[in-house]
């Protein structure tokens, strides 16, 4: 490969870096410029992609955790022939434009993440490695290799300080994910200081303790990344591999290069001295030579003979194994069975359980009907109940086990099923206590941003869980999810609502979905039928009760509540009707018409009881209503004792209604 013409595309890459950011006086100059040479043997040299054919299956995928260097991304994907123009690297953090302050999923091409939340983009990797282990375990055959992909990850000392990142790490130690290379932007700069005034680690003796191949090398030497590159590709020996790069962070602007003053956009106002030093022409901003362009135009012929050969083997492949082919269309296309419900045997008129032991029943029987959904848990199987009795352990031994066991890691559970999710080969689901919803929130939050259908089993879910005092007792951790855009929030009233809670979640395409379920049983509403109660969930409310008389009064409530609300309502005459509303965010979906005739808006008289904090409700109950809740935090005593003490009762219903 010819490092000099490499050496000369990191230079022009600085300087669309150094423009960009001149234009708009705003972004991140400090590892554009400082990984420059990375980006070049990447893009120019080691990587596997097709600019047409972003989403080849067997492309090398590339995670730029260190989000707020986007132009390196940005930069690069242009030179390479990816649809990134140039007026798009000119509009860089503009309205409307596809290259926004940080990469940002579905909307750039060869974007593979939506990263900016420092080590985020380290557990998506680590999630995209997972899938691409398990991918190729299950769709690789002894004639037809469809997967044998890298997975790349671009990090900086922020990363590395973020625990999302630490746990991913540990996991992908564990899990022998050696299918996965981190390249470590390791410029001893964090942004308000010198690394050293936050950090002492010895990053080589860290990442080898969690079972990781380590290499320190110069970030600045085309023939170093190079080698390291190939190196880190060609070992298949059990161990992720980091290429600790050490570079100068803002290198090619004199005035704030390897200080923690190259970090933003201070150097931009010296760019014309640094345009100059690099080479580049006064007169022309945004400028690429025609050298570059004819080297990377000759690559981009190259990548498409390729993809086209992996075409020909996908086309053998999916010939010679019509089931496999089917089975991988149907997980790409997320396709859920059109008679999931009735693969959901009815639950026996005498259950009574919790809805976490429904889930595990549920769960079980959805993972039969959609081979690519995959579960985990963060070391909790045993009490959150999502474990698949037939699918095998994840592990370095089993690439094909369906039960991830990451542990005690929520955070990196959440960002490694978003990178299963990004990858779009597997449906995943991770499981914790709902207290501990918290600790993955940053990657909730991002799964909603990215409309990725990832699904969160969040077991022991309110003051029920007793004994175990207000530090497990979940109080405002519902109502912090709904408040949450584009994620649904499901609370079943029983166990037929709990199966429609799931089929929700997996008829959700476009965006995460919590399922929100008890540890105390809860009894079944067998005055209504198997179909109402999930179709009902389906729709996220429905009257559960109906009047005999004229409608008077509304009791609303979800959860473990109903019951409370259906047995005040048969003491309080014939004008009541009670509403199950699991969720709202798929209530607030129906039409005008279905919510008018589940809440008719004349009906003023309204009562919800929920355990947990009262804001939410007020919008379905309205000024005249009332809301029974807990705005405080839990005690400790045994779970009914803890419903009386804080007035979440059928007596307390009874008492607003009069």
């Amino acid at each position: 490969m010819n490092h000099t013409l490499l050496a000369q595309a990191a230079n022009e890459a600085r300087g669309l870096a150094i423009d960009a950011v001149h234009a708009c006086n705003s972004g991140h100059l400090g590892l554009p410029l400082g990984s420059a040479e990375i980006g070049a043997v990447l893009f120019g040299e080691s990587m596997r992609y097709c600019p047409d054919a972003p989403k080849w299956l067997n492309r090398d995928r590339f995670i730029l955790s260190a989000g707020h260097g986007s132009m390196f991304l940005y930069g690069w994907l242009h030179l390479s022939g990816y649809a990134v123009s140039k007026d798009d690297v000119k509009n860089f953090r503009q309205l409307h434009s596809i290259t926004p302050g940080h990469p940002e999923y579905a909307e750039t091409p060869g974007v593979e993440a939506t990263t900016g939340p420092l080590g985020q983009g380290v557990g998506n990797a680590v999630g995209y490695a997972l899938s691409g282990k398990r991918a190729a375990a299950r769709f690789n055959t002894a004639e037809h290799t469809l997967f044998d992909h890298h997975v790349i990850a671009l990090m900086g000392d922020g990363c590395l300080q973020e625990g999302v990142a630490k746990e991913a790490i540990a996991f992908a130690g564990h899990n022998a994910l050696d299918n996965l290379i981190l390249i470590y932007d390791s410029n001893d700069v964090t942004l308000d200081a010198m690394a050293d005034v936050t950090q002492s680690e010895n990053a080589e003796a860290y990442f080898q303790s969690q079972n990781w191949d380590a290499v320190t090398i110069d970030g600045h030497d085309l023939d170093a990344i190079a080698s390291a590159l190939a190196k880190a590709k060609a070992d298949d020996n059990g161990r992720p591999k980091v290429i600790i790069a050490k570079t100068i962070i803002g290198k090619g602007i004199a005035e704030v290069q390897g200080t923690a003053k190259g970090h933003g956009e201070g150097g931009a106002k010296f760019s014309e001295a640094a345009r100059a030093g690099l080479g580049l022409p006064a007169d022309q901003h945004f400028f690429v030579s025609a050298e570059t362009q004819a080297f990377f135009a000759e690559k981009k012929a190259a990548s498409k003979a390729a993809f086209d050969g992996w075409q020909q083997t996908y086309d053998a492949w999916a010939a010679a194994n019509p089931a496999l082919a089917e089975e991988l269309t149907d997980g790409l296309a997320k396709a859920v069975p059109t008679d999931l419900t009735e693969k959901i045997p009815a639950f026996p008129a005498d259950y009574k359980d919790a809805t976490r032991s429904a889930g595990s029943t549920v769960l079980n029987a959805v993972a039969k009907a959609i081979p690519s959904l995959l579960t985990g848990s963060a070391d909790l199987f045993g009490s959150t109940k999502n474990y698949l009795k037939d699918g095998g352990d994840f592990s370095k031994a089993n690439s094909l086990g369906r039960n991830i066991w990451f542990g005690i890691r929520e955070h990196a559970m959440g960002a490694i099923c978003n990178g299963i999710a990004y990858d779009g080969l597997f449906r995943a689901s991770g499981a914790t206590f709902l207290v501990f919803a918290d600790y993955l929130r940053g990657s909730i939050r991002l799964a909603a941003l990215a409309h990725l259908p990832v699904t969160y089993i969040f077991t022991h879910d309110s003051v029920g869980v007793g004994e175990d005092g207000p530090t497990h007792q979940p109080v405002e951790t519902v109502s912090g999810l709904r408040v949450i855009p584009n994620l649904d929030v499901i609370r079943p009233g029983d166990a037929e609502e709990t199966a429609g809670a799931f089929i929700a979640a997996m008829a959700r395409t476009d965006g995460p979905t919590a399922l929100i379920l008890t540890r105390q049983a809860i009894p079944l509403m067998n005055d209504l039928s198997v179909a109402t109660r999930r179709d009902g969930t389906l729709k996220g409310g429905y009257i559960v009760k109906q009047e005999s008389g004229p409608l008077t009064t509304i009791l609303l409530a979800s959860g473990s509540e109903v019951q409370y609300a259906l047995a005040a309502a048969a003491e309080l005459g014939d004008g009541v009707r009670v509403v199950s509303l699991p969720c709202f965010e798929l209530f607030d979906r129906q039409s005008a018409d279905y919510r008018e005739s589940v809440l008719p808006a004349a009906v003023t008289k309204r009562i919800a009881i929920e355990a947990g904090v009262t804001g939410l409700w007020w919008k379905y109950v309205g000024t005249a209503g009332k809301v029974i809740g807990i705005d405080r935090f839990g005690i400790s005593a045994p779970g009914n004792t803890v419903f009386k003490e804080l007035g979440i009762t059928k007596e307390a219903v009874l008492a607003a209604a009069k």
